[in-house]
């Protein structure tokens, strides 16, 4: 029986060897022409494993959170967040609304790389930011059709699965036009679900385009902790993309959103101010999602009823989304 120690322990672990580079967007930091690798270069022998691996580390973690939920310092901490969830709106209006003007005055919107833009974008986004600070139902309505309508456009131009990046501005918009409404209680999951896509979607990047993280190790000068970066990027990728998987399963959310913002505070002191403008975004939905955890997702892995039945639907579900994820960005992206 693995009692609380080891457990303790396996998460210590594994925090501590998660490499800060992991959730760093490659596009950003890079003028390296974006090569695609071969798909026999990309599932190697230590992609197999590493696949393996990880699928088989999950399917054990839905029998030990249940264990990890009952410690008195995790049943504390839920009680001391359940006070903050009435909160939750107006951090993520006012949040949103700093992180554009952050943006706008950088001459950039919802992401650094999308520089060729419509002159009037930044009249609206303004507009937008004036009407997210009044705190009044129709005014945050009213900025969601407006950054909704930019999103569509920004989308248009760039193309859907290069903004798969920046998913979660999506339900964020879509949030507040259904907020007070019968539909408000799909708020999280679709947050949840599709931050966890981007986070994914953004790990396989790093392996289909290899040379353009290998340039940033070299020019950034990023640890690689001894090991060779060709194994380090693989390794990077994997740790980004369970922490979306997990997220979308809805397991250890809190824990991770805790362990997220202290990587992108590691990245923002290695890649400086335009690290902290990508992903301020992302800070405001982390703060979210450790105040929500998951008190309104019943994870799919419930609806198996034995712990062998659980544990296999986790490890091919993992093989699963990871072989569907990989494959649609190596012949769209």
């Amino acid at each position: 029986m693995i009692n609380k120690y080891w457990i303790t322990a396996i998460v210590l672990l594994g925090l501590f060897f998660t490499p800060f580079f992991a959730d760093a967007h490659v596009k950003w930091f890079t003028n390296e022409e974006p090569v695609k690798e071969s798909i026999e270069n990309i599932i190697t022998p230590f992609f197999m494993f590493m696949t393996i691996f990880t699928a088989f580390v999950l399917a054990i973690l839905p029998q030990i959170v249940p264990k990890m939920m009952k410690w008195d310092i995790v049943q504390k901490i839920d009680n001391k967040m359940d006070d903050y969830r009435k909160y939750n709106m107006s951090i993520l209006r006012y949040g949103t609304a700093i992180v554009l003007i952050i943006q706008v005055l950088s001459g950039s919107l919802f992401a650094p790389e999308l520089h060729q833009q419509p002159n009037w974008f930044p009249v609206l986004a303004w507009i937008a930011i004036i009407l997210l600070f009044v705190p009044n139902f129709l005014a945050t309505k009213t900025a969601a059709v407006i950054l909704l309508g930019m999103f569509s456009i920004v989308v248009y131009d760039f193309g859907i699965f290069h903004m798969l990046d920046y998913a979660f501005y999506l339900p964020i918009f879509i949030i507040f036009l259904i907020a007070g409404t019968n539909y408000e209680k799909w708020s999280f999951p679709f947050l949840y679900l599709a931050t966890g896509l981007s986070l994914c979607w953004v790990a396989v990047e790093k392996l289909v385009y290899p040379s353009m993280t290998i340039d940033i190790i070299v020019n950034h000068n990023v640890p690689t902790f001894g090991f060779p970066p060709e194994i380090f990027i693989v390794m990077a990728a994997f740790i980004e993309f369970i922490v979306g998987y997990l997220l979308v399963v809805g397991i250890l959310n809190r824990l991770l959103a805790i362990v997220l913002t202290g990587i992108f505070m590691s990245t923002t002191m290695l890649f400086g101010a335009l690290e902290l403008v990508g992903h301020a975004m992302i800070h405001i939905i982390l703060v979210l999602f450790i105040i929500e955890g998951t008190s309104f997702y019943r994870p799919p892995v419930k609806i198996h009823k034995t712990v062998i039945e659980q544990m296999i639907f986790v490890f091919l579900n993992f093989i699963f989304v990871l072989a569907t994820i990989l494959l649609i960005y190596y012949r769209f992206a």
